[in-house]
């Protein structure tokens, strides 16, 4: 009877959570990839995804062969994150400042190595991207790769996986030309060709550990939140366009697939208009495309990037069970020297005030000047999100000594 009793509870206590969440999550802006092919008019639909009232994020559906090609993909991440440690670091590239092949805790979250994920970093387009100057002096931008001897089939799949979503984005950037005309004065930007053109393409093939929290069942099971922000922290994408797979969730210690314990909290998460936050719900057979923030620049404001996170599964959810989170997402963007030049009709303090958030740095502090290269661009960002969470590290320090 007290078993009964105390299942009741979870139940309960479950569907409160999931209610909860569930009224903060929304279906994304879906286009069809024939209609992308044809260059069809869907310029209010990206708008309606990308423009001011957005979340700044788009699906597509009728990617051809894609769910057998992102899932293939996404179950490499698994064994390459359980390697033996011997072979995970051949697979670190310094000189990349880790930008390619694999890292973990090499990024930081404040003064703090980041633990909580690692990574594989990947170009789909080139194993040696650019000319010998480009890789000299970019040498974070277009590495070379490096691909794990264990694993052979991963270099297939990986390939096979980002060149479906760098040519699904380049028919998207066209979209993006095409809709600027007539709605934004002097937009030259020429995304269209700059994206199909590129070889800065940067593959990132995720695995998101199990908390260290989770593993401890028995003390974590009458908890109902984690972090909000607890796999990836609250950010922008600083490049052109970012392309995501569908997530999928794995038991760390067996490796086989499992559905999403916790569907209405753990994922993907984006700050909303009003400044509240909210779920974002992909669907299984899409492929999602977020603007980031120099589009955002090359297009006068009209199209606006977004904040979002990554939120872990709420132990209550788990049931004990070491969960983790597989993804890859893709960045495609513009070579180191293309300049960000606002359109000839556009204010900056117009663009700057374009999904301004707290929870990530002001665009104004990094993009310090019209003509500003991207590399340049990215390297003050590196720098400020850097600043901003040791700032937020040290609130949250002193509001506990507070409390």
């Amino acid at each position: 009877q007290d078993f009964q009793v105390r299942s009741a509870c979870t139940l309960q206590r479950r569907a409160s959570l999931a209610t909860a969440a569930m009224a903060q999550s929304k279906d994304v802006v879906v286009l069809e990839y024939a209609d992308l092919v044809a260059d069809a008019d869907l310029s209010d639909k990206l708008l309606e995804a990308w423009g001011e009232g957005g979340w700044g994020i788009v699906a597509i559906r009728g990617v051809p062969d894609w769910e057998p090609t992102y899932n293939a993909a996404l179950r490499q991440s698994h064994p390459l994150a359980h390697l033996p440690a011997e072979s995970l670091k051949k697979l670190e590239d310094k000189n990349s400042m880790f930008n390619s092949g694999w890292s973990h805790g090499k990024e930081k979250l404040g003064d703090q190595p980041d633990f909580a994920k690692g990574s594989f970093y990947f170009n789909p387009l080139s194993d040696m991207p650019g000319s010998e100057e480009d890789r000299k002096s970019f040498p974070w931008a277009m590495p070379p790769n490096r691909w794990p001897e264990e694993l052979p089939e991963t270099e297939l799949m990986l390939k096979k996986l980002g060149t479906a979503m760098h040519e699904a984005v380049s028919h998207l950037a066209r979209l993006v030309d095409r809709s600027m005309v007539g709605r934004v004065e002097g937009y030259n930007a020429e995304l269209g060709r700059v994206v199909k053109d590129t070889e800065k393409c940067k593959g990132r093939l995720l695995y998101y550990f199990p908390p260290p929290e989770a593993k401890d069942a028995a003390a974590e099971v009458k908890k109902s939140k984690v972090p909000e922000d607890g796999w990836i922290g609250w950010h922008n994408d600083s490049g052109f366009f970012t392309a995501l797979t569908p997530d999928i969730y794995v038991d760390d210690k067996t490796g086989e697939v499992i559905d999403n314990p916790d569907p209405e909290g753990a994922g993907l998460w984006v700050v909303t208009r009003d400044g509240s936050s909210a779920r974002v719900s992909i669907p299984r057979d899409c492929m999602c495309v977020q603007v980031g923030e120099c589009t955002q620049v090359v297009t006068g404001g009209l199209l606006v990037a977004t904040p979002h996170c990554v939120r872990g599964c709420r132990p209550a959810f788990t049931s004990g069970r070491q969960v983790a989170r597989v993804s890859c997402p893709c960045f495609i963007d513009a070579h180191p020297v293309f300049t960000l030049n606002m359109p000839e009709g556009a204010a900056r303090e117009a663009i700057l005030a374009r999904g301004l958030s707290t929870k990530v740095p002001p665009l104004g502090d990094r993009w310090t000047h019209d003509g500003q290269s991207f590399g340049e661009f990215l390297g003050e960002s590196f720098k400020r999100y850097y600043e901003w969470t040791l700032q937020a590290s040290s609130d949250r320090f002193v509001k506990r000594r507070m409390q």
